[in-house]
């Protein structure tokens, strides 16, 4: 079987996946052994990596083009609705930026597929944007756009959707990245057993229960330091290292854990590649995607550039796997 979707039990959900990128929420959903039964992204180069490697062909085109009856009945809806507009790597971001609108299409898909649960990801720049009403929502991150869409999801069928999110940092689920996302769970409200966010599986600090954060040395050591095409996607940009503190542009050290990895930078910039611990260069693809927790069997296409922003925006596959694993399986 092929090493990228070894799956750990058997099929146990149907999945609608929205935004899906190169697929990296849906290959944690995969290996938790859920079926995903219909992709949607709007970028070909990432609908082509996601069917060279996960065996799926998504339908590549705008969701807003694409009518609900033409997407099959699931259990699950997905999506990391994109996020540009969102982002504190934006600071142009603003309540009326197109982009922040998208997440109506997964509303749409929602209240109208009616599915038991929803997963949508973001980043944390959604929890402020518009500001907040109180001290105490200032406190919960719950700023004012969040709870418009909070409100619109529990809503969105009449029976309505039990709803919570949380911010979830990656490296406490065994990813080498500072990686904090915005994590909003739905159960159908005639579901009895109600879909909860996973307890993290790592610690930064020492002496806990569970293992420390897994580190950029852990995830990239064992590679070339000279990038080469003798491996898959270990190439990379020649873009010049500046240290400056900026996103994309700090240190990366060796025994902690990498600093986030963008998809882009600010307002309509190219994707943004953090050092390699040397400082000498840039990652290279196959770095970051490692860093991304991408098997090295999982190949990237288009150019160099359209695969780091593939790579930016994707959802680590072991932060979905454990969210996918904590659905309840009597619900199947």
């Amino acid at each position: 079987m092929n090493k990228i979707i070894k799956k750990e039990r058997k099929k146990n959900m149907k999945v609608i996946s929205l935004f899906a990128g190169a697929g990296g929420m849906d290959l944690g959903f995969i290996k938790a052994g859920h079926e995903i039964i219909w992709v949607n992204d709007n970028d070909l180069d990432s609908c082509n990596t996601y069917e060279k490697n996960l065996k799926h062909k998504p339908v590549c085109m705008d969701i807003e083009k694409v009518p609900s009856s033409e997407i099959p009945s699931g259990d699950i809806v997905i999506g990391g609705f994109p996020c540009q507009g969102f982002s504190i790597a934006n600071p142009y971001r603003n309540t009326g930026d197109k982009r922040n609108k998208l997440y109506l299409e997964l509303l749409r898909v929602i209240k109208d597929k009616k599915p038991k649960y929803f997963v949508a990801e973001n980043v944390t720049g959604l929890c402020s944007i518009g500001g907040y009403d109180t001290k105490e929502d200032r406190k919960n991150h719950l700023g004012k756009v969040l709870k418009v869409i909070l409100e619109e999801l529990r809503n969105a069928i009449p029976i309505g959707y039990h709803v919570e999110f949380k911010i979830l940092n990656s490296a406490n689920f065994g990813v080498p990245q500072i990686r904090r996302r915005v994590i909003i769970l739905g159960t159908r409200k005639d579901i009895k057993n109600i879909l909860k966010h996973p307890n993290p599986t790592h610690s930064k600090d020492e002496g806990g229960h569970l293992p420390k954060w897994k580190s950029v040395r852990n995830a990239i050591s064992d590679l070339p330091e000279e990038p080469t095409d003798k491996i898959p996607n270990h190439l990379g940009t020649s873009h010049q290292v500046k240290i400056n503190g900026h996103i994309g542009n700090r240190a990366t050290q060796w025994d902690k854990a990498s600093p986030t990895i963008v998809g882009r930078g600010g307002g309509t910039g190219g994707p943004v590649i953090i050092p390699h611990p040397n400082l000498k260069r840039r990652m290279t693809v196959r770095e970051t995607a490692r860093i991304q927790c991408f098997p090295d069997d999982f190949i990237f296409e288009g150019s160099v550039s359209s695969q780091y922003r593939q790579i930016g925006n994707a959802v680590p596959w072991p932060l979905a796997y454990h969210i996918a694993k904590s659905i309840p399986i009597e619900n199947s």
